[in-house]
């Protein structure tokens, strides 16, 4: 008569460790195959409980030479985000124009430099606008330039009030909505960290808008509780050192990140350094000197990117 096998069957708490050995070992052979496990389990957690979107989100960033111009449009609303130099009014109006936007809803100017807000006055004088937000800047930080005293008067003209950014207030645009996650102070230094930050979601699709925000505005975002990943980051400053610190990323952990340079620019941007660094978390990186202009579509759960040029 065969003897009886005697081997003992394992404990729950046998069984759950297993579980966690087989789990561990998967995941660290994926990465090391160039998966991102984590991020995939993560992306379907988020679409399984996103709600769903009838309409489509265009996220456009538009090539402006060395500045920020960022248009987002969905369900027949426009918001702009900044509009590049004084010089750049023709470029951005075309490709606005391309797009069929006669009313921008929201107009924001992130900070007071002439790379993000040098048109602005020209954006006003010729379009229907909704409502435009700035961020609180201590008067002393007020510019006294030729470009800021044009939006100035633009606005006067038409009778529009300039709103202050509300720290944790919400934007709908369509069924898309845009948190603002910055300025976290009532003052700064300098006019980089005064930058309004906006975290934009649509369905279980997010964007992430910095400005030129420097480590110190990043921290107060980390601090904050409001920042988490998103899957498209454009990178602070234009991709300079000052900004997209380690501790940022690890948080933000973007899929996709945007940098918005000029070809040749003098100011080296983007950094080398930032560059490296982004590469470890995205999965692509666009940049508008190389690119051009770069327009992502959401439709929820999915996104589709076009460039102007160069990269699919």
């Amino acid at each position: 008569m065969a003897d009886k096998k005697t081997g003992k069957k394992l404990s729950l708490p046998q069984k759950i460790v297993y579980v966690f050995l087989v789990l561990f070992l998967f995941l660290t052979i994926a990465e090391g195959a160039g998966y991102n496990p984590v991020g995939w389990l993560r992306d379907r957690v988020n679409s399984f409980f996103a709600p769903d979107c009838n309409d489509n989100l265009a996220v456009s960033f538009i090539d402006v030479g060395q500045g920020d111009c960022v248009l987002i449009s969905c369900g027949g609303q426009n918001m702009l985000i900044d509009c590049g130099e004084s010089t750049e009014f023709d470029r951005v109006a075309a490709f606005l124009n391309s797009q069929g936007v006669k009313r921008i809803d929201v107009l924001a100017a992130t900070h007071p430099h002439s790379d993000h807000m040098g048109c602005m006055g020209d954006v006003v004088s010729n379009y229907d606008i909704g409502e435009i937000i700035m961020p609180h800047i201590d008067d002393s930080d007020i510019p006294t330039t030729r470009y800021y005293e044009r939006f100035i008067d633009a606005c006067s003209a038409k009778g529009l009030y300039i709103n202050e950014a509300q720290l944790g207030s919400t934007i709908k645009i369509g069924e898309a909505e845009a948190e603002i996650i910055a300025p976290n102070s009532p003052k700064y230094s300098g006019a980089n960290n005064y930058s309004i930050g906006i975290i934009l979601r649509h369905g279980s699709n997010s964007f992430l808008f910095t400005g030129d925000a420097e480590k110190l505005a990043e921290e107060e975002m980390l601090q904050s509780g409001r920042l988490q990943h998103v899957k498209v980051y454009k990178a602070g400053h234009h991709g300079s050192d000052t900004s997209s610190s380690e501790e940022f990323l690890k948080v933000v952990s973007p899929d996709y990140a945007v940098i918005m340079c000029g070809e040749g620019n003098s100011y080296g941007h983007p950094s080398p350094v930032i560059v490296d660094r982004l590469s470890e978390y995205a999965r692509k990186i666009y940049r508008t000197d190389q690119c051009g202009s770069i327009i992502f579509e959401s439709d929820g759960s999915t996104l589709q990117i076009r460039t102007e040029r160069g990269m699919e």
